[in-house]
């Protein structure tokens, strides 16, 4: 059990000698070591958490999530020894203004791109023999997906604040043939006319949007434990409270882990229920189970084969060696 994640009204965690304690409506439902655990992720409202089990997770090393129901961050407990680096946050703030901020915003927007089209020749593969026509029009947003790439490539300048326009509109116009292609692929299984953020009231956006809220703190975790600054991005501008270079390393790993346990949720029959215009307490709890069997799927990477939770946190590692000067930074790209 890398990662405990609370949705229910009304739980309590407590200590009992090194074991995380559960207990709903007084009666003890769980039993973990510490030891046993990376992250504990709390999604509801109503729930307790003792002193003794917020000392036993930092000591542990064990990150505590805060989530709205809508699946937005707003708070994170982590031991203060996390934020003890220096070089490597002195190296991210220069770089800003150099070349490397630049390659890195660029190769964020790689990673997504390309991990966009693999996504979609995932899916595309298993209609090849039963839908033809559709097979063929998935094939053709890959192609304008690719074709997108290279126009990133040619993209140059001093530093991302000269460039970033160009590289949103690259990133902007692939998103439409991309979720263009996802819109096809749920065709007959759920109503999905495009992509909302905020406030989404439809299925897919908001078991979406709840799904990248995991993921945000996934990647925040790891951002930290590498020695990062989670507040100074690249791509992303800066903001007070903005956690740009999250959402930058996001980025990559959108596609790769929520957008295909969404995506495979629905098309294979899957159901969520609005309560309010929001996601119901057992559809939160579905979305934040699928997103967890695929943070625990496995990926290559560097010729090996890892759990995705394990590569993002490899993958910030690199990041911040490439800062350092230390290595190469490569965008991580899922198979299909």
């Amino acid at each position: 059990m890398p990662e405990l994640f609370i949705t229910e009204y009304g739980v309590s965690l407590g200590k009992k000698s090194e074991r995380l304690v559960v207990k709903e409506k007084g009666q003890v439902v769980e039993e973990v070591p510490f030891r046993d655990i990376t992250q504990i992720t709390i999604a509801s409202s109503g729930v307790s958490i003792s002193a003794d089990v917020i000392r036993e997770c930092v000591e542990c090393g064990v990150q505590i999530n805060f989530l709205t129901s809508t699946g937005k961050p707003y708070a994170r407990l982590t031991a203060p020894s996390l934020t003890g680096t220096v070089i490597t946050r002195r190296e991210q703030i220069l770089a800003y203004r150099d070349g490397r901020g630049l390659y890195l915003s660029k190769c964020f927007v790689e990673g997504k791109l390309k991990n966009q089209a693999n996504l979609i020749k995932y899916f595309a593969k298993y209609r090849r023999n039963t839908d033809t026509v559709l097979y063929e029009d998935l094939q053709a947003v890959c192609r304008q997906l690719e074709n997108a790439v290279l126009e990133l490539e040619e993209i140059e300048g001093e530093n991302i604040d000269e460039v970033r326009p160009r590289l949103f509109s690259v990133e902007g116009r692939a998103a439409l043939q991309y979720w263009g292609a996802v819109a096809m692929l749920l065709r007959g299984h759920v109503e999905f006319t495009g992509r909302e953020h905020r406030g989404a009231a439809d299925p897919v956006n908001a078991a979406l949007n709840y799904g990248y809220g995991i993921l945000y703190g996934q990647i925040w975790g790891a951002v930290m434990l590498a020695g990062l600054e989670p507040f100074a991005g690249f791509l992303h501008t800066d903001r007070p409270g903005k956690p740009s270079l999250v959402l930058d390393l996001t980025e990559e790993f959108r596609p790769a882990v929520v957008d295909r346990a969404i995506v495979s949720f629905f098309t294979r029959g899957g159901t969520i229920a609005m309560e309010d215009e929001k996601l119901s307490q057992e559809s939160r709890r579905e979305i934040a189970r699928r997103v967890l069997e695929r943070l625990d799927g496995e990926e290559n990477y560097d010729g090996k084969k890892h759990k995705v939770r394990t590569i993002i946190q490899m993958q910030s590692r690199r990041l911040a060696s490439y800062l350092r000067g230390e290595g190469k930074y490569r965008p991580f790209l899922t198979g299909w």
